[in-house]
């Protein structure tokens, strides 16, 4: 128990140190999302501790992730007249997005001769974690290695993203929420926040809706 509240304190603490880094020197290596957990798992092998002993403490931080998520719609809810003024603008990319990453996650999966379990695992990649994994284990994926996936299609995302946005010169914010909600889920909505409030709140209900749209269209691909 006592092991399990230090890696909870610990992992906190880790974060808030590499999230103070990336502030000051914004490059990948000191990047929250990859900082933290190499951090860890070096320090796990280290020390020799099982993963389910730190897991103890470590495991509240993954019950969060669920209340977090549905706290995006308190955005939504102030800026509720501007999304429905571009509702179908939203929806029709948010569901174009969506299919071509569920597509081009399956081809990937299958020009790399992999198996069935990494190809489930492979095809909710793009969608916030907690209903990742849940559609992972749903299909016959591998929760964990789908959560892995998830960290590394939002990491990437949230860095590529406004680069993106710069080269194309998309001023638009609701083409910039889009982008990055539906590409990058968590990762590139709290990117999304640090552009414009309107970028962010349009991230959040185009990661919502890609979310819905990649467990229907996971599911009728299987």
């Amino acid at each position: 128990m006592m092991i399990g509240l230090l890696g909870f304190l610990f992992t906190i603490a880790l974060y808030l140190i590499a999230k103070r880094l990336y502030r000051y020197r914004p490059i990948l290596l000191f990047s929250p999302l990859l900082f933290t957990p190499i951090v860890l798992v070096v320090l796990l092998l280290c020390t020799h501790l099982s993963y389910r002993d730190y897991n103890e403490g470590g495991k509240w931080l993954a019950y969060m992730l669920q209340p977090a998520t549905i706290a995006f719609a308190v955005p939504l809810y102030k800026h509720y007249s501007l999304l429905k003024k571009h509702a179908a603008q939203i929806m029709i990319s948010v569901v174009s997005g969506s299919a071509v990453a569920v597509v081009s996650s399956a081809v990937l999966a299958l020009l790399l001769h992999t198996d069935e379990q990494v190809l489930y695992s492979l095809l909710p990649r793009s969608i916030t974690t907690p209903i990742a994994m849940n559609v992972s284990q749903m299909i016959g994926g591998v929760p964990s290695i789908t959560a892995v996936l998830v960290l590394m299609t939002g990491l990437l995302g949230s860095i590529i993203g406004p680069y993106i946005i710069s080269y194309l010169r998309i001023s638009d914010d609701i083409a910039r929420g889009v982008l990055l909600g539906t590409s990058a889920h968590g990762a590139g909505t709290s990117k999304a926040f640090e552009i414009s409030p309107i970028t962010g709140t349009v991230s959040s209900i185009s990661m919502i809706l890609a979310a819905l749209v990649t467990q229907l269209a996971t599911t009728l691909l299987v």
